[in-house]
């Protein structure tokens, strides 16, 4: 998965009941060459999948696809441990893994499973600790020594695979300036997307602060959940009055993806069905079927007649 390509990909059921729809959708998408499936991360219910479990069976059970956890609940999941999962998982999988990020959002039931609470400053802290120490502890080097307000290790050898690329799920502006500095991409939250208010204020952060650290603000993907119907007719409106998208018919869909793409810089999208659930087997054709080649050939094109001119 080249870091300028865009992906396209989609978020899986994680219910234990849904493990056969789980792996069917999954193997599907791998074989309609979509890039990416996500599960999430909530180790405090019972009736979900643990994500990295989830993640490990659903490599072992693909080829080509990539896989993360759409976001890593990092307080129950300490990083160096995390490191040697995500390591690991990259090491299995031929590097087919990419490694979701987030600082952590239930903290009454976080804590409910024996973690101490953190401050919202405390546990953004740790966010971007932790990310720099999965890198330390990748990619192979002399033994680790570290000596942070979070995390301390002591001689720890790094794993010899490279850590996987880091997408956050950042969403206040001391989260977002963690991703501009240490970060690879970034997943706005309530599935916020380019024309939101959300994104319109909160990019530019990340974008100033990877500035501030000498990092070139484009290499930070923004890659999009994205819910919506996949109509057979046009909509009338794509868009609700609150400028929501809604969907439309798979024409109206590669319109806005390229939009999307080569007027707002838009690096990937994570298809989810109109209610924020896992698409149905049609709409998930579609989307791998229709769409995203769609979209592909129509920025491609545009590249090439860029670079003719």
């Amino acid at each position: 998965m080249s870091t300028s390509d865009v992906v396209f990909g989609f978020g899986a059921p994680s219910g234990i009941d849904d493990l056969p729809a789980l792996l069917r959708s999954v193997r599907q998408a791998d074989r309609d060459g979509l890039d990416l499936f996500s599960v999430s991360d909530h180790p405090y219910f019972g009736e979900r999948l643990d994500a990295y479990a989830a993640l490990g069976f659903l490599l072992g059970r693909t080829e080509r696809i990539s896989g993360f956890v759409n976001v890593t609940n990092l307080p129950t999941r300490p990083a160096p441990m995390l490191a040697r999962t995500v390591t690991s998982l990259s090491a299995l999988a031929g590097g087919r893994v990419v490694l979701g990020m987030g600082a952590g959002g239930l903290w009454d039931r976080i804590a409910d499973m024996g973690v101490p609470r953190q401050s919202p400053g405390d546990a953004v802290d740790a966010f971007e600790e932790a990310i720099v120490l999965v890198r330390k502890l990748s990619g192979g080097g002399p033994p680790v020594t570290h000596r942070g307000r979070h995390y301390q290790v002591t001689g720890i050898a790094p794993a010899p695979v490279p850590a996987p690329p880091v997408w956050t799920g950042s969403n206040g502006p001391k989260s977002l300036a963690a991703t501009g500095r240490v970060a690879d991409g970034w997943i706005p939250g309530h599935a916020a997307d380019w024309l939101s208010e959300r994104y319109r204020t909160s990019r530019p952060i990340i974008d100033e602060a990877a500035a501030a650290v000498g990092r070139d603000p484009r290499e930070i993907r923004t890659i999009y959940n994205f819910p919506g119907r996949v109509t057979d007719r046009p909509l009338p409106a794509t868009r609700d009055p609150d400028g929501r998208w809604l969907g439309g018919s798979v024409e109206q869909w590669v319109e806005e993806l390229t939009g999307a793409v080569l007027e707002h810089g838009a690096s990937g999208f994570m298809l989810f069905a109109a209610d924020h659930g896992t698409p149905d087997p049609t709409t998930l054709a579609r989307w791998g079927q229709e769409i995203a080649p769609a979209v592909r050939e129509a920025v491609a094109a545009e590249a090439g007649a860029r670079r003719e001119k």
